[in-house]
């Protein structure tokens, strides 16, 4: 037994990482954050030659800076090192997934298929939580001391072209404070955590700095939110610690080995119930390669579905405005302001290809040196120097190439008439991450993606022809090559062993208690910029982790743990740990989870849907839900009377502002209707109309004894009232209702119901087979003869 144990350890401080290590840590678990590079407070980060030569990640080399770059058979990549991970030099885009880019066995042509086992109306109400604490809002352009020309003539290019554009959230500090009026440089407010920097903070500078890190502390990095949160809730955030191997640990849990780099270089063992691993795509597949033969029945899917999120790197070099009188001026302004986008097919039959973000860049930014790549100049010195080390690492497979690029990099300048273009999308998802000689290797190509990314750069080209700008790919140097800022897959989610490493909640199959928290965990590509839908699905973990973890856990000092953390979605029902909602640990447990769609309508004023007086009708109108019911133990659900599930999703409608996640859910299935022969099912949804009024949607549908023609009427009618207030169970009495009427579930709809049906633990199938003879005993009881 490691003399270090905790509740939970967290590999890795990115967007995965910091997300759970906060989670867990404010619901009273004891954490300890492990982060491979060093932190870096406002005004640490390097600005001269001299400091950007020593900013890159190579510990053989003596270097412990943020970037780690690598090359591999078909692309390079630069990810990040350092507390906060990717945050500290990503542009700040907040992007959801697409709702229909959450592709479902989509043929792949090398074999296989892109499938998602999540859906957005599951991570809606985690996108909801991570944008609220990281405070996003879109770039303030109307704003006199904003206004910007790179963001306008964008803005023009996709008028002129037709194209859709918008100013995307950001995850930036404008104003000092919500709701205050936007200004520059002025002191931020600290929210009630505090700052594990204890520096002040500036609102944004414009000063195109975010991909070298912001100085001002403007950025609302992972650093300056959720890991200042978390360590406030007690966790402790260890720099400079690397995690090197990981293995289940003898009656549970597991341990991880890792260095120390500095001050002092050593090594340890720590042990805990539940790993969380969030050290990117590369350092989590690596983890896990690495421990392939401890960690017995890992999936076959191990490495596979790596992808670049479609990234590509374009310059319209000397370009300027409509106006053709000023220059574009890059350097103003964040490193993005504004997005163009792309339609894909899947978003339905008039449109074809797969779809596309093209996003304005700025400088200075850890890309600099391709820049100056595109017009060398007087540093052919440097290219050729960089090649000669291209060429030994490719003889030697030696991957790592941070020291050669650091070599590279001068002290250029980027011309004020040169705009970075920046693309990514639904590329192919066709890679696989292996290890070669003991070292992480990439076997991909952009073959099967030409057409993609032969779409993106015609864009980028009629972009260019618009602004009057000459279009510049990657330096010819450097040969045909992608170079992704967002590697995704290694380690896929999938609904079952076969198609992924872990689940739709990140948890490994067949390894209780580790979880999966980067974008290793992804079995595609995101489309948009990546980093929000990773901190969801991290969200989304965590909410899953809590519910699971054993009652025994450690209670905070201050006295009982709050449940309602993060997204609030444990379940607040009050038998929730009598029905298995927040059951304690795995155990044996198989777990059960289907979806379910209904529609029709709800009439305000009226407070009975059996009233038949449902003319008014138009002044409610359509009422749509849609949910994923999910059965924590089946073996108690069965057992006990009330049949009690979690029900997540989105309820739409017009009276309430159009699609609004649930908050908080449950489901009985067959439930005491009062009588031998009589069931109900009944639904209960918590969630917050666009007025920011909270409501209820309670429903029920009416099982009872009559013809076996009532059968399908009966079980697909759902008689539903929305009420003011979140109204627990027992209360409706006392509630004001604000309207009534039925729902129903399409004979379509079913069948997709049917397909969705999934298990998890052991013996699903048998599982399975039990519920079905469960839900048909029921119709027997009731509509049998007798």
């Amino acid at each position: 037994m490691p003399a270090e144990h905790y509740d939970a350890v967290v590999v890795g401080s990115g967007f995965g990482g910091a997300v759970a290590a906060y989670r867990l840590a404010a619901a009273g678990l004891s954490v300890v954050v492990l982060e491979r590079g060093r932190a870096f407070p406002p005004g640490a980060f390097p600005r001269s030659p001299a400091e950007m030569g020593k900013a890159f990640w190579d510990p053989r080399e003596g270097l412990y800076g943020m970037y780690d770059v690598w090359s591999f058979g078909g692309c390079d990549s630069v990810v990040a090192s350092g507390l906060g991970g990717g945050s500290l030099i990503y542009a700040n885009v907040m992007l959801r997934k697409d709702e229909h880019w959450f592709v479902h066995e989509e043929q792949i042509a090398a074999g296989g298929y892109e499938s998602w086992p999540v859906t957005r109306a599951d991570l809606d109400p985690h996108y909801d939580a991570v944008e609220r604490m990281l405070g996003v809002s879109p770039y303030p352009l109307d704003h006199p001391a904003f206004d910007v020309p790179k963001t306008r003539a964008m803005q023009d290019a996709a008028a002129e072209l037709g194209l859709e554009w918008r100013l995307p959230p950001l995850a930036i500090s404008f104003a000092p404070g919500r709701g205050a009026e936007p200004g520059i440089g002025l002191p931020i407010a600290e929210p009630s955590y505090g700052n594990v920097h204890g520096v002040t903070r500036r609102t944004c500078r414009l000063c195109g700095e975010c991909d070298i890190g912001c100085n001002d502390g403007s950025k609302n990095s992972l650093d300056h939110t959720y890991l200042s949160a978390a360590r406030h809730h007690g966790a402790e955030l260890r720099t400079l610690h690397q995690a090197r191997a990981i293995r289940p640990r003898p009656g549970g849990g597991y341990e991880v080995d890792y260095v120390r780099h500095r001050p002092k270089r050593g090594s340890g063992t720590i042990g805990c119930d539940r790993l969380v691993l969030a050290a990117g795509t590369y350092g989590t597949t690596y983890l896990l390669l690495k421990s392939r033969a401890e960690l017995t029945g890992l999936s076959g899917t191990l490495g596979t579905r790596f992808s670049g999120n479609g990234d590509l790197l374009a310059f319209l070099l000397r370009a300027k405005d409509r106006t053709r009188t000023r220059p574009i001026d890059a350097s103003r302004g964040p490193v993005i302001t504004s997005a163009i986008r792309l339609a894909d097919d899947a978003d339905g039959p008039r449109e074809s290809g797969r779809g596309a973000y093209i996003e304005d860049g700025g400088y200075p930014a850890f890309v600099d040196w391709l820049v100056e790549g595109a017009d060398v100049g007087n540093e052919i010195g440097r290219a050729a120097r960089f090649i000669a080390e291209r060429v030994r690492a490719l003889v030697t497979r030696d991957t790592n190439l941070s020291a050669e690029v650091a070599g590279l990099l001068g002290g250029g300048e980027l011309s004020a008439s040169s705009l970075p273009l920046l693309g990514m999308g639904r590329d192919v998802p066709d890679g696989e991450l292996r290890l070669r000689g003991g070292r992480l290797d990439v076997e991909w190509n952009q073959q099967a993606s030409d057409e993609y990314y032969g779409r993106l750069r015609a864009t980028m080209r009629r972009i260019a022809d618009v602004l009057g700008a000459e279009h510049a790919g990657m330096p010819s140097w450097l040969g045909k090559r992608i170079i992704t800022v967002h590697p995704l897959g290694g380690a896929p989610m999938g609904r079952h062993p076969g198609e992924g490493v872990c689940d739709a909640y990140g948890e490994v199959f067949d390894h209780p208690g580790l979880f999966i928290a980067d974008g290793a965990a992804l079995p595609g590509p995101v489309g948009a910029n990546p980093s929000l839908t990773i901190a969801a699905l991290a969200d989304r973990m965590s909410t899953r982790l809590l519910e699971r973890r054993p009652v025994a856990t450690r209670q905070r000092k201050e006295g009982q743990v709050d449940m309602s953390v993060g997204t609030g979605r444990v379940p607040a029902h009050p038998h929730a740990e009598a029905h298995g909602l927040a059951s304690a640990g795995h155990g044996e447990r198989t777990s059960l989870s289907f979806s379910e769609e209904m529609s029709g309508h709800i009439a305000l004023g009226v407070d009975d849907p059996r009233s038949g007086d449902l003319a008014e009708r138009s002044h409610g109108g359509r009422c749509t839900f849609r949910l994923t019911i999910s059965i924590e133990d089946l073996d108690r659900f069965l057992a006990e009377p009330e049949h009690l599930a979690r029900a997540e999703g989105w309820v739409d409608a017009d009276f309430v502002g159009g699609r609004r996640p649930v908050e908080r859910g449950w489901f009985n299935l067959f439930t005491s209707g009062g009588a031998p022969d009589r069931r109900e099912m009944r639904y209960r949804l918590w969630f917050t109309g666009a007025d920011g009024l909270p409501r209820t949607l309670a429903g029920w549908k009416d099982v009872h004894h009559g013809p076996a023609t009532r059968l399908w009427l009966d079980t697909s009618t759902l008689f539903t009232r929305v009420m003011w207030g979140h109204v627990p169970e027992g209360e409706d009495g006392e509630a004001e209702v604000a309207g009534a009427g039925t729902l129903h579930i399409q004979p379509m709809d079913l069948a997709a119901t049917l397909k969705s049906f999934h298990t998890q633990g052991p013996h699903g199938i048998a599982a399975l087979a039990r519920f079905g003879r469960f839900f048909v005993g029921q119709l027997w009881d009731v509509y049998g003869p007798g």
